[in-house]
């Protein structure tokens, strides 16, 4: 069976609960920091894995243009990427590739800045495309890039909902409030979600959620849930190193036991809050107008 028959296979099984109502759409969330740094590629991979170990369907999604590397922490070498959809060169079944625990996962770099100029014809062909695959899917993570870009934007005002991972460096803690304070401005509508990263324990993670939680509050007069950290973990580094996701590599870490955590909170929290989820059709035209 061919990468292109496993994918298919796994997307037609019936084996897989769903979070939301048979027929209802996936929900895009996009994750984001307000440095680079921060662990967010990393924590990206292992909560998808995390999702997808509690029997969601999860499609991962590299939109970094600058520093796309979900692959590398993977340890996998695409054949295909979003470029070779955008060009018709290859379709989605052969572009969505499958990582670790035949996670579906689209690597992004080349092709990113295509995505960005389509004619109208070769936009509904992408979404067509895209549609195909992620209709099957619970999640889409789109992995963003460091800092508020133009491109990271649109991605953040588009999706269902952002989850903003920081550290508790002071830059750091600076630079995710600056984040949620443009965008909260321009799209005060966004949901987003506080996770702390490389934390000492849990009262620094705590302290740092406070100051950004209470600034937050005081200034955007914005609610900021605090979804919960990770835990500072050697694990973490040598997970990296061998290129294999520290959920996977070491799955009784402090780290891993935090994301897997983390998940379960999310999916609570999602459940209980029932927002109405546009899934990647939504997302494309909101996408679409913010584009022009």
């Amino acid at each position: 069976m061919d990468q292109a028959q496993s994918l298919r296979h796994l997307v037609s099984s019936q084996d897989t609960k769903r979070i939301t109502k048979e027929g209802s759409t996936a929900r895009v969330i996009t994750v984001c920091s307000g440095k680079g740094g921060v662990g967010k590629s990393n924590f990206t991979l292992n909560f998808a894995l995390a999702l997808q170990s509690l029997g969601k369907k999860v499609l991962l999604f590299d939109a970094d243009i600058g520093m796309a590397n979900i692959d590398v922490l993977m340890g996998v070498s695409p054949r295909y990427n979003l470029y070779h959809l955008l060009t018709r060169e290859a379709d989605i079944n052969r572009v969505v590739q499958l990582g670790p625990q035949d996670l579906p996962f689209i690597a992004g770099g080349s092709g990113m800045d295509e995505l960005f100029s389509l004619s109208e014809a070769d936009l509904n062909y992408f979404t067509t495309q895209i549609a195909e695959i992620a209709d099957s899917m619970d999640f889409i993570l789109f992995d963003t890039g460091a800092g508020l870009s133009k491109e990271t934007m649109k991605f953040i005002s588009s999706a269902d909902d952002c989850l903003v991972v920081t550290t508790p460096e002071p830059t750091a803690i600076t630079d995710a409030y600056a984040l949620m304070k443009v965008v909260h401005n321009s799209h005060p509508d966004i949901s987003f979600r506080l996770i702390v990263n490389q934390a000492g324990d849990i009262r620094e993670a705590a302290a740092t959620s406070d100051k950004i939680r209470m600034a937050a509050s005081r200034f955007l007069q914005l609610n900021l849930p605090f979804l919960g950290h990770i835990s500072s973990d050697s694990h973490v580094v040598q997970a990296v190193k061998r290129q294999v996701p520290f959920i996977l590599a070491y799955p009784n870490s402090a780290a891993a036991k935090d994301v897997h955590l983390l998940a379960v909170r999310y999916l609570a929290s999602d459940a209980a809050i029932e927002t109405k989820v546009q899934g990647i059709k939504g997302f494309i035209r909101k996408w679409l107008i913010r584009n022009r």
